[in-house]
């Protein structure tokens, strides 16, 4: 089947934080340029241009892999620009899209939210969720399944990451 003839891949991740309220993990998913705080195997994450928590900064993130026997030798380096294209602290949302890469992407944009939870009372201070979404052209080498995966536990890792961090603070 041709990337054509797939269309656009959408997807959407979603991890509830029973502490956390969605004010005390905004400022988490806003410093854009931290990437590497909370997203497992990111190693580099930072500013290359624009403004911090303004649309059009842009981060760059690289990850390193180990070769097959575990040496260093001929690691290779995944890395990729992305550009904040809407943040809306009122809202705790924003959205990026990557533009350089050697990761396969051609087109992909997501956006992170941080909502309340409510339970019915209406004082939102019930813990938070957190949702990743996106919509991306097919990246060769993944399947959609294995991408969405992929977000899946990568969300759940920051998740527990930033709890952890609202709770030890």
């Amino acid at each position: 089947m041709t990337e054509e003839a797939q269309g656009k891949w959408e997807g959407k991740a979603t991890v509830e934080l029973k502490g956390p309220t969605a004010d005390q993990v905004w400022p988490f998913l806003e410093d854009f340029c931290n990437l590497q705080k909370w997203l497992p195997g990111v190693d580099t994450c930072y500013q290359v241009e624009g403004e911090l928590g303004q649309p059009g900064l842009v981060r760059y993130c690289s990850s390193g892999t180990a070769s097959s026997d575990g040496s260093h030798e001929g690691n290779k380096v995944i890395w990729a620009k992305e550009k904040l294209i809407r943040i809306n602290p009122s809202e705790r949302c924003l959205s990026y899209e990557i533009l350089e890469n050697n990761a396969g992407f051609k087109s992909y944009v997501a956006t992170m939210k941080a909502l309340p939870i409510n339970d019915g009372d209406g004082d939102g201070q019930h813990g938070c969720k957190i949702e990743w979404s996106f919509i991306a052209d097919p990246v060769e080498g993944w399947p959609l399944e294995d991408f969405n995966s992929y977000i899946n536990s990568s969300l759940q890792f920051m998740g527990q990451k930033m709890e952890q961090a609202v709770l030890s603070g």
